[in-house]
């Protein structure tokens, strides 16, 4: 075990370390002279050298590459030569908002998945199954774009249920907070409920038709027992990997939802960093961005063999 962890840490420590030599090169990928680019309009001769003692591009790639991972460790990721905003202070904005929505979502989908799975598992091919299949289905192919203003439209113009834009702090009251979060938290909620049903329905069905099952229910446990003691846990690695995979790309990929309903996250930010040209914020919000993805999942990667001694063993 011991062996494998430290074998995880050099590969996690080999992609960040790849991560960071592809954003830093995000700069220097783009055609003609960065700081011209950066400057745009703004260009003149002294500005022009300014910058370049400032971005240190007047030094050897190596150097300037050096110097850019010495300032991140230093917590240094640079600053917007728009809004001057450094982008330590646009990611203590927009991280806590992208965690809420990633918590919020994955309970609401959770709640709502398992128990559906765990009926349908119990009568698979019984009208319960089948409508929660066919429902996932329209799920599934319902796109983030469509349900977000879809539900706008119901419950903050219709019912006035809460807001359509917006983002109230917890530090405004817990009520508030989530009222503004639950709309979006829905809208990504709808494509991780599908995937998490499916995952789990299928493993409980395959662990139903398992002999110790069988031994279980002719001693004559009850149903539910069986289901909560004997068959969830050892089918739910698929959900928890699923849940790994879909928690790192929320983390990141929500920006269509946070442009929707205006929630400053990192993919908005980002977004509107890439519309504006403002190179330096993208390359530092698109470092944390992929560095986080890759540790969460590492992390549920490492959880995975804590948990399933099938792994563990192998």
């Amino acid at each position: 075990m011991a062996r494998y962890v430290a074998s995880r840490l050099v590969s996690l420590v080999i992609i960040c370390f790849l991560i960071t030599v592809f954003a830093f090169l995000l700069v220097h990928l783009l055609p003609g002279d960065p700081a011209k680019t950066i400057l745009g309009p703004n260009y003149t001769p002294a500005s022009h050298a300014l910058l370049l003692r400032q971005l240190g591009l007047n030094k050897g790639l190596v150097a300037q590459y050096t110097t850019w991972v010495t300032n991140i460790f230093r917590g240094n990721l640079g600053a917007s030569f728009l809004t001057k905003q450094t982008v330590t202070n646009a990611l203590s904005v927009a991280v806590p908002i992208d965690l809420e929505l990633v918590v919020v979502s994955q309970v609401l989908a959770l709640i709502i998945a398992i128990p559906m799975a765990l009926v349908a598992a119990l009568r698979p091919n019984r009208l319960f199954d089948r409508v929660s299949t066919t429902s996932t289905f329209a799920m599934l192919a319902l796109p983030t774009f469509v349900a977000g203003p879809l539900l706008v439209l119901v419950f903050a113009v219709k019912l006035h249920w809460a807001p359509a834009t917006g983002f109230d702090r917890l530090s405004q009251g817990l009520g508030p907070n989530l009222k503004s979060v639950i709309l979006p938290s829905v809208a990504l909620a709808i494509g991780s409920i599908t995937i998490y049903f499916r995952l789990l329905r299928a493993d409980l069905i395959a662990t139903l038709q398992e002999d110790f099952v069988t031994m279980a229910r002719s001693k004559g446990l009850s149903t539910r027992y069986i289901l909560m003691r004997h068959v969830l846990r050892p089918s739910s690695f698929s959900l928890l990997a699923g849940a790994g995979i879909s928690i790192g790309t929320l983390f990141t990929g929500a920006f269509v939802v946070e442009i929707l309903f205006a929630l400053p996250g990192i993919g908005y930010q980002l977004v509107q960093a890439i519309y504006s040209r403002d190179y330096l914020v993208v390359q530092g919000m698109a470092l944390v961005a992929a560095v986080a993805f890759v540790v969460v999942n590492f992390a549920v990667d490492f959880l995975l063999t804590i948990l399933d001694p099938r792994v563990r063993h192998a």
